[in-house]
């Protein structure tokens, strides 16, 4: 199992329409057939010191195996999520895990 965590944080300017947007771009990610199961979320109202919360958004997907994952990557879908939001990118960090 591939677990492929995205941390987005998105640039101060965008709008609250430009991130219901972006949620909606996250969300059209499920429909890539290689993804086992997806979580897309905000950061969850926690206070310790070694919680991180200064992102926008988080997407974790899972895939069975690397070959899931590098369709992933190619997958229609996901380039048109790209060519879509990376503007509003400030910064992503991305962990994948196995």
């Amino acid at each position: 199992m591939i677990a492929h965590h995205v941390l987005f944080w998105l640039k101060p300017e965008t709008t609250t329409a430009q991130k219901s947007d972006f949620r909606a771009g996250l969300e059209s990610l499920s429909a890539i057939q290689s993804i086992t199961n997806i979580h897309i979320g905000t950061p969850a109202d926690i206070s310790r010191s070694v919680v991180d919360t200064t992102y926008t958004f988080s997407l974790v997907a899972f895939f069975e195996n690397m070959e899931g994952h590098d369709a992933y990557q190619v997958h229609p879908v996901h380039q048109t999520f790209l060519n879509n939001f990376r503007e509003l990118f400030e910064k992503v960090i991305i962990y994948d895990a196995d």
